[in-house]
């Protein structure tokens, strides 16, 4: 029998439960690797409830390390930012605890190590000789952080610009010291390689969906509280909350002019008050964390995804054309997916255009199914995640073949 060999996962968040779109990737990613590798799993945990999948991680790596990050008393350390002249990103994910738990991970024989986010390649920048480092950018942040400079009102113009500034300064660094560093989609790739500092070229591997576990054939019991149009996101992220009150303020309203019974519902954890406040008003509910984000897909009769600020791939909306949904969307928030708008996605920017798109799918249902049909024959041709993360494997792959190994390998967990 034949030890796998080891390596090291480092992420800014716990990948499980895969509930949000940077932990579905990670996770996608973690358990793709355990196929070959012995994985050390350090990382943080910003929700305390997620603690409660601690022994499942530990049950499938060879080691995990979970360290707890509150996130206000991370904003306020992040501010040392200012006095280093750092983007405040890497100061809210410095950690002594981290950087004991990376280094004693590190003494080990390991082939590689893989870090999911910038914030986390500060603490693996002292290389040890034949051993790989292997960044995950996923989305290149420093530009989300330049168009949050370009709507917002100063001081936080400022401060947003700043921290853009610094953090594309910070990333062009990292990639330029790793062995191989990838971003989600051509698109975030380019914009890393666009950099007149930059020596190696950023690669990219994209996001997939589980079609078998999107698949809008499964029977769900019917929700008491249903809606006609889904939004489904993290509701304490900024760009999800602009996104959602920008339609409940502009867009919603003019649907209920021509589809006065329609019903709206948000769908995600943690939202924050001005999401709250919504609850209730002209006919749209707000959901919360939800368990399974299915029922409420498949009982829509369209979803949608108004973001003004969207980097990478959109999860939310891979999922939804997964369950043969029709998606209305914001440019920014198909960019990146290969869609083709008005076969199987409809683009709509302005207000009004996005209000008669929806309203044409509510009191259409031929339109409806064939939308819905052709996004999930997309989904399913473009975006599994096997043949995605084969870009992966072309880095990794020293000769270990996860065929050769015995299935019987069990990995030990640390208590």
């Amino acid at each position: 029998m034949s030890a796998k060999p080891e390596i090291l996962f480092l992420a800014h968040r716990i990948p499980y439960p895969p509930d949000k779109g940077d932990k579905i990737r990670s996770w996608r990613l973690l358990k793709h690797l355990m196929q070959s590798y012995a994985v050390h799993l350090a990382c943080f945990v910003d929700e305390p409830r997620d603690f409660a999948h601690a022994e499942f991680l530990r049950s499938i790596c060879a080691s995990t390390t979970l360290i707890a990050l509150n996130p206000q008393a991370a904003k306020a350390k992040s501010l040392s930012g200012y006095l280093t002249d750092e983007p405040l990103s890497m100061a809210y994910y410095r950690s002594k605890a981290m950087q004991q738990a990376v280094d004693a991970a590190r003494a080990r024989p390991l082939v590689a190590e893989v870090v999911f986010s910038s914030g986390m390649a500060q603490y693996v920048e002292k290389p040890f000789p034949d051993r790989k480092r292997i960044i995950d950018f996923c989305d290149a942040d420093s530009e989300k952080w330049r168009q949050y400079a370009q709507d917002a009102a100063p001081p936080l113009r400022w401060i947003f610009a700043r921290e853009g500034r610094l953090l594309a300064r910070a990333e062009t660094e990292i990639a330029n010291w790793a062995d191989t560093s990838f971003a989600i989609t051509p698109a975030e790739a380019a914009i890393f390689n666009r950099r007149q500092a930059l020596k190696k070229d950023v690669d990219w591997w994209s996001n997939g969906v589980d079609t078998d576990y999107f698949d809008p054939t499964v029977a769900f019991d019917e929700l008491s509280t249903a809606a006609d149009v889904v939004f489904v996101g993290a509701m304490d992220y900024r760009a999800n909350v602009k996104a959602v009150a920008y339609f409940a303020e502009a867009v919603w309203p003019l649907i209920l002019q021509s589809a006065p019974h329609a019903r709206f519902a948000i769908v995600g954890a943690n939202p924050v008050g001005r999401i709250r406040a919504l609850d209730g008003r002209n006919r749209i509910s707000v959901a919360g964390r939800v368990d399974d984000v299915r029922p409420w897909l498949g009982q829509a009769k369209t979803v949608v995804a108004p973001l003004r600020v969207a980097r990478g791939i959109q999860n939310k909306v891979l999922e939804a054309m997964a369950m043969a949904r029709p998606v209305v969307a914001t440019t920014a928030a198909a960019t990146g997916l290969g869609v083709t708008a008005g076969e199987n996605i409809l683009i709509a920017d302005k207000a009004e255009t996005m209000a008669q798109d929806i309203v044409s799918l509510l009191e259409g249902g031929d339109k409806r199914r064939q939308l819905g049909v052709a996004a999930r024959r997309m989904v399913c041709e473009r975006y599994r995640w096997g043949e995605q993360l084969k870009r992966f494997d072309l880095v990794l792959d020293d000769g270990y073949s996860s065929s050769s190994m015995e299935p019987s390998v069990k990995l030990a967990s640390l208590a």
